[in-house]
């Protein structure tokens, strides 16, 4: 016989939850740090959009993440 770990639907909620959150969070900073490159490669090298587009990035996956964790209703449906 095989043993499966049970795992209680909380926490396969919240793995979920951490899921979505890590991975929006990495998909955001990488578009925010493409996005300073090209502006950084328009305005003759300068570093600060790239920093500033990697905040953003940041900013707005700590925002998303904190609108799916406050929600009472579990992770965000998407409709295709």
């Amino acid at each position: 016989m095989s043993t499966q770990a049970l795992t209680t639907p909380s926490k396969s909620l919240l793995n979920d939850k951490w899921d979505v959150v890590l991975s929006n969070t990495i998909v955001k900073t990488g578009l925010g740090f493409c996005g300073g490159v090209i502006l950084s490669a328009l305005l003759k090298r300068r570093t600060f959009p790239v920093w500033l587009g990697i905040g953003f990035g940041l900013g707005r996956g700590y925002s998303e993440g904190d609108a799916i964790f406050r929600s009472s209703a579990g992770l965000r449906e998407i409709k295709a």
